[in-house]
């Protein structure tokens, strides 16, 4: 028995990513294929981070205005926000205006660039279990929200200095970069 349901073009896709086209394309394109780099994978923790406590969807639709007012993610730059970039960013509509988000992604940007080129990207991959000991997960049921490899991520991040990234965060920004594939086993995008 299988979770996937047959898409608008008929392929079979993980349930979740058929609500809306946003979801689809993001579903079929995005979500689960391997990010790489400092500044992407930077990227892609502060949104998982942002996310935190709110839908997906929101943060994906808003994505383009986050790209705008972090100056497309690039850590180097993030770095050297002040504190009249803070109080731009907190009265942004083009983002979600929560300032202890908004605190934490400039923070860790600050912490990200004093570290190595490559050294996020190696850090956070370090953390990818082997795929053949993680059978495809037939329902969304089989889809863990935390996993030991989040867990021991978070910590390890918060060891660095990285701040918002709890073992849940950790774990969706592990899916989102293919760090672990959760599609579900029928899902066309496997």
């Amino acid at each position: 028995m299988s979770d996937a349901l047959a898409g608008p073009d008929g392929a079979l896709r993980c349930p979740w990513a058929l609500s809306t086209e946003d979801y689809v394309a993001y579903h079929d394109d995005e979500w689960g294929r391997p990010v790489h780099g400092d500044d992407a994978l930077y990227e892609r923790l502060c949104l998982e981070a942002f996310q935190s406590g709110l839908s997906w969807i929101t943060i994906l639709r808003r994505r383009p205005g986050f790209r705008a007012a972090f100056a497309g993610f690039e850590i180097a730059k993030v770095a050297t926000f002040t504190d009249a970039d803070k109080k731009r960013l907190l009265a942004d509509p083009g983002i979600i205006r929560n300032r202890a988000k908004i605190e934490a992604t400039v923070a860790n940007a600050r912490v990200l660039a004093d570290w190595a080129a490559g050294e996020l990207d190696e850090l956070i991959w370090s953390f990818a279990p082997d795929p053949a000991s993680r059978p495809a997960p037939r329902t969304l049921a089989d889809v863990p929200a935390v996993t030991d490899e989040s867990t021991a991520l978070s910590k390890t991040l918060k060891k660095r200095g990285i701040r918002f990234v709890g073992p849940t965060t950790a774990y969706a920004l592990m899916q989102a970069c293919g760090l672990v594939n959760d599609h579900l086993a029928d899902c066309a995008a496997r």
